[in-house]
């Protein structure tokens, strides 16, 4: 009996033993078995580690607090790889299955290393409480991400011999067109799916192929230095072409302008002038002092047309609100036509042609001419016709003279009880260096010419045209047009100045300008999309200075309400015209 138990002792503790040490033998055996190439896989999936990581820590962002971004861990190339394995490879070969692995050497170590890492990095995220990731972020990071991807599988293929078919090369073509299609479906607002995640695995385990067959960093590094030269160069021609294309549209009469002026033209000449009593009961309101005289000097008759309306409609007093239209020969019978048939209620409006100054040709040198511009809005007779206004009404004392980009939002009355400080013109400055209508002197003004540093100062302060009030009596007695005609002669003989009437204004009401203040006036509307939706609802008058105006295509839509709200496009010549808000 005894030796039966014996006998059964020993059975049971001989299975222990078979069951203990049977699977450690077993595994051994597996982990001698595993090849290179399994190692390779191994790697790869450590590669696509860091960004698991990060994305699990947006996960836990949004999941839990509001928390700063972890800081990424970034695995160097030498984490996985020798020097000797990359240096043994040629492009479009499989790796050696011969050659010694020394990608696992101190593993313990970097292992150590990581967790420590790891630890440090989420105890710097519970510190900082004080930020999310948007979901949106995560996604741009990948989308770039793979952008990144593919840029660098373009140029590992032009490494490629010409004609080269090898299996590395084919596997680069597939991988790109995957990764192509998945960024064309990706935007902003979507969310990456799993196959496009997967397809950026793929790309990845190429690319780590690719790096093992061609490690020449040099090559790369100069492939990409020419590629992101070539990128530059293209964007500069492409912002070339962009300012070409828009000053192009913006000094381009619309087709619906042209067949507006044409229609109303026709109808001028059809009319019976006006009688004797009409031109007299207008002409005494003309020159009266008492009311508030504007003046617009344009060929354009819907921008006149905005500029009158909106004028009239936030006037305190339309009836003391006389308006003197200045175009040429060619515009008058239009510009005429509409104000006939769209009066201003109990406002008062005069349509004059320059032509009809002939003191202008036979006392003065018509030296804007001789300007070297191929853009109209610089060597248009009507925008330099501002410098003789003292000439063209010689019975008032005070004008406001608006621009036909501008439109009118307040009273302006108040404009008239501005201390001019015995200045000649009130204006806005524009020398605010946080702001977009920001200008100096030197930005237009040579000062180079000694002529040009003796006289003026580079830091004064810049000025806009666009709304400004001029005192008519001051200006006669300074002879300030005589000024402007000594500055446009020498601005014709040497380069001392450049950009149209503007520089000419500056150096002409030099000491001779009063700040008003900035209410009055918003600057901006045709070239900054950016300004801010308070500022232009409190100022008086917004300006659309710059190429994109409210009535051409290129205009920004958020701001032509504001100019379209004061015209008709119910008007039958605008509908025949196909003129629409």
């Amino acid at each position: 009996m005894k030796l039966l138990r014996r006998c059964l002792r020993i059975l049971i503790l001989s299975l222990l033993s078979v069951s203990v040490f049977a699977p450690l033998v077993l595994v051994s055996y597996r982990l001698k078995t595993i090849t290179s190439i399994g190692r390779r896989e191994f790697i790869d999936d450590l590669w696509s580690r860091p960004r698991d990581v990060e994305a699990l820590s947006s996960m836990e962002q949004e999941a839990g607090e509001s928390l700063k971004g972890p800081r990424p861990i970034v695995f160097k190339d030498n984490d996985f790889q020798s020097r000797e394995g990359i240096n043994s490879l040629e492009f479009g070969s499989n790796p050696s299955k011969e050659h010694k692995d020394n990608r696992f050497e101190d593993e313990g170590e970097k292992n150590n290393s990581y967790k420590a890492t790891g630890q440090h990095d989420r105890g710097a995220v519970k510190r900082d409480k004080n930020a999310r990731i948007p979901q949106s972020r995560s996604v741009d990071y990948k989308v770039k991400e793979m952008t990144d991807q593919l840029i660098r599988a373009r140029v590992y293929l032009s490494f490629a011999p010409p004609g080269s078919n090898s299996h590395l090369t084919k596997e680069l073509r597939q991988r790109i067109k995957e990764l192509e299609h998945a960024v064309e479906e990706v935007t902003k607002d979507s969310a990456l799916t799993k196959s496009a995640l997967q397809k950026m695995k793929n790309m990845e385990s190429s690319l780590v192929k690719a790096g093992h067959a061609y490690p020449d960093c040099s090559a790369m590094s100069s492939k990409l230095r020419a590629m992101t030269d070539n990128a530059e160069e293209q964007v500069r021609m492409q912002k070339k072409q962009v300012t070409y294309l828009v000053n192009l549209a913006a000094r381009t009469t619309p087709k619906g302008f042209h067949c507006l002026s044409m229609r109303l033209t026709s109808e001028y000449f059809a009319l019976p002038p006006p009688s004797e009593r009409e031109l007299l009961e207008q002409k005494k309101l003309l020159h009266d002092t008492k009311l508030y005289h504007y003046a617009v000097f344009s060929d354009n008759v819907l921008a006149c047309a905005v500029v009158v309306n909106s004028t009239v409609s936030s006037a305190k007093e339309p009836e003391r609100i006389v308006f003197h239209l200045v175009t040429n020969s060619l515009n008058l019978p239009a510009m005429s036509m509409w104000f006939s048939l769209n009066p201003m209620g109990r406002a008062t409006v005069e349509v004059l042609r320059m032509e009809d100054f002939e003191w202008l040709s036979r006392e003065y040198d018509l030296g804007w001419k001789v300007h070297n511009f191929s853009d109209p809005r610089f060597t248009s007779e009507l925008n330099y016709l501002r410098f003789y206004l003292p000439n063209i009404f010689p019975s008032l004392d005070k004008v406001v003279v608006l621009d036909h980009d501008v439109v009118v939002q307040k009273d302006l009355s108040g404009l008239w009880h501005v201390d001019m400080k015995g200045k000649v013109n009130g204006a806005v400055e524009t020398c605010q260096e946080n702001e977009a209508s920001f200008l100096r002197m030197d930005m237009f003004i040579n000062f180079s010419d000694p002529l040009i540093a003796d006289e003026f100062d580079s830091k004064a302060c810049t000025w806009a045209f666009g709304m400004n009030v001029f005192d008519l009596r001051r200006w006669r007695e300074e002879n300030l047009t005589a000024r402007y005609h000594e500055y446009l002669r020498l601005s014709n003989e040497r380069p001392i100045l450049k950009g149209g009437s503007l520089p000419l204004g500056w150096v002409t009401f030099y000491n001779q300008t009063t700040a008003v203040e900035r209410r009055w006036h918003m600057l901006g509307l045709g070239h900054d999309s950016t300004v801010p939706p308070d500022d232009i609802e409190k100022a008086a008058v917004i300006h659309y200075n710059g190429a994109w105006k409210p009535w051409l295509d290129i205009g920004f839509g958020e701001y032509k309400g504001l100019w379209s709200k004061h015209m008709d496009f119910d008007n039958p010549y605008l509908q025949q015209c196909n003129i629409h808000g």
